[in-house]
């Protein structure tokens, strides 16, 4: 192999490593990589799909989708990106196709340095508002990826928001199924690889006073962030969708997330992914309905400054890429 084409498998190797670090529904990151020359395949791997909170496959989508746009940034960094979605229709699967080149660098490049900094955070936020600079620069991140940020702002669409959410999050919890599945993405082994960590989520006590409810990820009794979190309506609420209601539109989605996330760490903020809301089809419509969205609405995030959490776990890079000659 030549010294190019050698550094060129580097960059794609680095790529896939960078993808893993994204976030994913439960932290279930159910992705596959194949490495060949010249180029990087994406897989969705099925086999971590959370059948009960995710029947359609939406959220595990948008879990690559993240994946996706991490791999971008880093050929980005280090020169231009080529990038195909579902390029063969005979392996639905087969979520992309990225390589290097593509005409040199592009901005997102910018962003892989913070890959590594940004989390989903669970704490209490503090008081100030997000100001609408900030905002906007998040609404241009989500429009360059094809998708739509919807900023909850009128006092009616915030308790409309708020109030869907606490009777999607009850209904959800009320449900044996959903309850015995989140258990088995939760832990307390320090040792595991995958799943939502004790360590990165609040006690749950009945102090938390949240309008929008963070998920309970406490079903061991063992979460070790402070139980008050207090997700208030009065917060900076964000919610992201898309035209398309289909595999690619969730695949952009989930590039548009990771993007915006990044950029909330880059502008030094942190978020809430909030996607009890849109799990549970009649408060997805009347999301819809009552906020007056042509959209498809996706994931809420709750944006603000906050104290840095734990990371999450991931797995090794020998239980997801796979190298081909």
């Amino acid at each position: 192999m030549t010294t190019m084409a050698n550094d060129q498998q580097q960059a794609l190797r680095r790529a896939a490593v960078r993808a893993t670090l994204a976030p994913s529904v439960h932290n279930t990151q159910p992705w596959r990589f194949v490495l060949r020359p010249g180029q990087l395949e994406l897989y969705a791997d099925w086999s971590r799909q959370l059948s009960v909170l995710d029947p359609t496959g939406r959220q595990l989508t948008i879990s690559c989708g993240c994946a996706l746009f991490n791999a971008r940034v880093a050929l980005a960094a280090l020169g231009g990106v080529d990038v195909s979605r579902f390029p063969d229709s005979a392996r639905p699967q087969l979520l992309a196709r990225v390589g290097s080149g593509g005409g040199g660098r592009t901005s997102i490049g910018m962003l892989d340095p913070l890959i590594e900094l940004r989390q989903s955070n669970r704490r209490r936020f503090e008081a100030d508002e997000v100001p609408e600079d900030v905002v906007e620069l998040l609404l241009d991140g989500a429009s360059a990826e094809g998708a739509r940020l919807f900023p909850v702002r009128d006092t009616d669409h915030r308790l409309a928001v708020a109030t869907l959410s606490q009777h999607a999050d009850r209904e959800e919890n009320a449900n044996p199924a959903y309850r015995a599945e989140l258990r088995r993405w939760t832990t307390d082994d320090r040792d595991r690889r995958d799943g939502v960590p004790a360590l990165a989520v609040p006690r749950v006590d009945g102090s938390a006073e949240d309008d929008v409810p963070i998920r309970d990820f406490d079903t061991h009794g063992s979460g070790l962030l402070p139980a008050e979190t207090n997700s208030s309506l009065q917060q900076c609420l964000l919610l992201l969708g898309t035209d398309e209601d289909n595999a690619e539109g969730w695949l952009r989605a989930g590039e548009a997330l990771e993007r915006v996330l990044l950029e909330v760490t880059r502008l030094g903020y942190v978020a809430s992914v909030l996607t009890q809301v849109v799990e549970v089809p009649w408060t997805r419509e009347q999301v819809r309905s009552q906020l007056g969205l042509s959209m498809q609405p996706h994931v809420l995030l709750r944006v603000g400054r906050a104290p840095a959490g734990p990371a999450s776990p991931r797995r090794q890079m020998v239980d997801v890429l796979v190298e081909e000659p």
